[in-house]
């Protein structure tokens, strides 16, 4: 009984040193941001993702999913009214900077507001190449659902999915300002994922076990954004259609490191 208390304790502690606020050397400095105010995609960054399976069923490129105002991009989700030749019931916009940019260690920040429908998921999130999820890991900087006051911030690695473990915790919610925009934000480091929503840390995911059982990728490869509007899935549940359009408006996107 005492030895497991002794092991509890010890992990503990090491969950906590690497989960503490970091206070490494030198001060964030922002070394690229996107304001998305040229009223075009750049497209040495970014792509329009393109459709596929699972949460890419309603991706497409037409261009009325992808609108600009002078400072911001709109990712749309809609009905498909307007292509007969898309068999699709319904249409979504995402861009990705796969291929072209990535990142690997830092802090990125994207700044956002989000329409809220039934069925309606948009989402931030970063993943490697070529590796396949979820053995190169997932990192869920922001995924909202339906109507919620909240959002969800998540790493997802083949301990978490396919092992079906949860020890660390994998994700936590964040409250948001539904009316408005939001900053969310994860830093990466050699041995955590520290998210926040707002300038409010919300979870730590730490390396723990030297990473063994997949359980810590995230220090190996660089990772590509990805940030979309996706509609349906067990997950977020039956689409309302009556409740279309909606959108996901990006203002700026950051990526700091430490000087």
């Amino acid at each position: 009984m005492m030895k497991n208390i002794f092991l509890s304790g010890f992990i503990g502690l090491l969950l906590f040193s690497a989960c503490q606020q970091k206070k490494e050397q030198g001060e964030w400095k922002l070394v690229w941001e996107e304001n998305f105010n040229e009223q075009k995609l750049d497209t040495t960054i970014w792509s329009m993702i393109p459709r596929g399976g699972g949460w890419a069923t309603y991706m497409a490129s037409y261009p009325e999913l992808y609108q600009f105002t002078d400072t911001t991009i709109r990712l749309m989700a809609v009905r498909n009214t307007e292509h007969p030749e898309d068999t699709a019931t319904y249409l979504t916009g995402g861009i990705w900077s796969r291929y072209k940019k990535e990142f690997k260690f830092g802090r990125i920040e994207i700044r956002a507001k989000l329409q809220s429908a039934q069925g309606y998921w948009p989402a931030i999130w970063m993943c490697p190449d070529p590796i396949p999820y979820p053995y190169g890991g997932e990192i869920d900087i922001m995924e909202h659902l339906n109507h919620d006051d909240f959002v969800y911030q998540t790493s997802h690695t083949h301990y978490t999915i396919n092992l079906q473990r949860n020890d660390p915790p994998k994700y936590a919610t964040a409250p948001i300002n539904k009316d408005d925009y939001n900053i969310y934000a994860v830093e990466m480091y050699p041995d955590s994922l520290v998210y926040f929503t707002n300038g409010k840390r919300s979870i730590c995911y730490p390396k723990v076990n030297n990473g063994k059982d997949g359980q810590f990728p995230f220090a190996y490869d660089p990772f590509h954004l990805r940030i979309d509007s996706q509609l349906g899935g067990s997950w977020v549940g039956p689409i309302d259609s009556t409740q279309l359009p909606v959108y996901m408006e990006i203002d700026w996107v950051r990526y700091y490191v430490k000087e």
